[in-house]
């Protein structure tokens, strides 16, 4: 399959910088430093939990260090999907029961209105649009496993969710043989860097110090070691989701997944009445290789996949370049779910990593004994969990210093929990290439059989993935 002329722009991080600019650098760490609290990645999450310390408690003196730039790593690459999804939500039901569980759902269902909200607070254009999050899907054994999700977010509070069939699937959005969907309104679109260079703006008018172009070597508790000197703090927050294998000590801790990304050029109505798509959902499918979309704000689709899912060694990439068999396997999906859109052509693409912990179950902790703290592991949801996350660090750090006491977040049942490392190498790549190629060749048997269950070999993969 050709891009029917003009060539592709690879890497660059991301299209989203592409579309706003790369960001002036601010400036290194001068220097041995101190701070009542050091924050480790200039991300969401070290930006959130910064923006939130510093309102609650405008005396603290709070330190971010990024190694690139912020937004460098997955807040400036993602799909821009704010919405209510979170990682481990099934299995803290299991560890902590359903009620807990659904306390942690109710978070992340506000969530999404709490960074609505603190975007229009401080002004941040962000091409918001909360048009909610539609999963289509379109072979037997995917409706079956759409319409057990719907009844299962129903059981966790969601009473606003809807199941609709395949005529009103097309009333919303003409995906090529969708069965069937599933509609909830805690979403919305977002481009990934204006809400980050937003965010990094917002936390430095506060009064936060942000040290650009500073690799954290190690962290030990009360440092953060850099090549140009040791910040030392009470508080030490490692904020790294998908690079935290490149700290000393951390290479089996999170594994980085990686995803990769397209975005077409901006289509004319004509192609938009094809493809309906007026109320701007967040796009979603129930493949085992999932794909996710947005309808952008300048009128493209902005398309994902996993890809190449991880590099030996838990290395990740180089500035988002992208394999060539992986860009025409995303422009693949794109043409199979709009088949009138073949002759649109891609006009960028781009790949990050995501933290994935051995459980598949995104965290928050505090260590009260160390001081060190750290959040993540959110396996792609990491848009709006990053806000929940670093308002729960905002908490438990406060509560530890007494500043403040116990709060609804500080109880969720995601908060010190604890997971096993991942396997060595190269027991680790072959688990996860068998993994995604057994799922892919599950959605092959599914589409090919029409059946529908679930293809076994997918829970054979979810046994291997530690997901069962």
């Amino acid at each position: 399959m050709n891009n029917s002329g003009g060539s592709v722009v690879n890497g660059g991080i991301s299209f989203w910088y592409a579309d706003d600019g790369l960001p002036a650098r601010r400036e290194p760490l001068a220097g041995d430093a101190s701070a009542d609290v050091v924050i480790v990645g200039g991300g969401y999450t070290g930006l959130w939990t910064a923006y939130y310390l510093k309102k609650a408690a405008p005396f603290l003196r709070i330190t971010v260090l990024e190694q690139k730039f912020c937004g460098y790593g997955a807040s400036g690459r993602n799909g821009g999907w704010l919405y209510n999804g979170i990682a481990g939500r099934d299995r803290y039901a299991k560890l902590h029961g359903h009620e807990a569980a659904a306390r942690l759902q109710r978070a992340m269902n506000d969530t999404v209105d709490e960074v609505v909200r603190v975007v229009g607070d401080e002004g941040i254009e962000a091409d918001v649009h909360k048009g909610g999050v539609l999963e289509v899907a379109r072979t037997p054994a995917q409706l079956a496993r759409l319409k057990a999700f719907h009844a299962g977010e129903l059981a966790f509070g969601e009473k606003d969710r809807e199941l609709y069939g395949a005529r009103e699937t097309a009333e919303r959005i003409r995906v090529a043989d969708a069965v069937g969907s599933t509609w909830t309104p805690h979403g919305a679109r977002v481009h990934p860097v204006k809400l980050v260079k937003g965010l990094a703006a917002a936390v430095e008018a506060l009064g936060v110090t942000v040290h650009e172009s500073t690799p954290v070597t190690e962290i030990r508790p009360k440092h953060a070691v850099t090549p140009y000197g040791t910040v030392r703090a009470p508080y030490v927050l490692r904020c790294t989701e998908g690079f935290t294998a490149s700290l000393k000590g951390q290479r089996r801790t999170w594994l980085p997944m990686n995803s990769s990304m397209v975005a077409t050029e901006p289509l004319t109505d004509a192609q938009w009445e094809s493809v309906g798509w007026d109320g701007r959902e967040t796009l979603g499918d129930m493949a085992h290789a999932y794909m996710y979309a947005q309808r952008t704000a300048d009128g493209r689709i902005a398309l994902g996949g996993r890809g190449v899912p991880y590099r030996f060694g838990s290395r990740t990439d180089n500035d988002g370049r992208t394999q060539a068999a992986t860009v025409e396997a995303l422009r693949a999906i794109l043409v199979d779910f709009f088949p009138a859109l073949a002759g649109v052509r891609v006009e960028h693409a781009w790949s990050g990593v995501l933290g994935v912990p051995r459980d598949w179950c995104a965290t928050v902790t505090l260590d009260r004994s160390s001081g060190l703290g750290w959040a993540g592991g959110y396996v792609g949801s990491g848009v709006a969990t990053a806000n929940l996350a670093g308002r729960t660090l905002s908490d438990l750090v406060q509560q530890d210093s007494g500043q403040g006491g116990r709060t609804e977040l500080t109880g969720l049942p995601w908060v010190g929990h604890k997971v096993r490392r991942w396997e060595p190498e190269p027991l680790r790549w072959l688990g996860v290439q068998g993994m995604y190629a057994t799922y892919r060749a599950a959605d092959r048997r599914e589409r090919e059989t029409h059946g529908a269950g679930s293809s076994r070999l997918a829970r054979a993969a979810d046994w291997v993935a530690g997901r069962h």
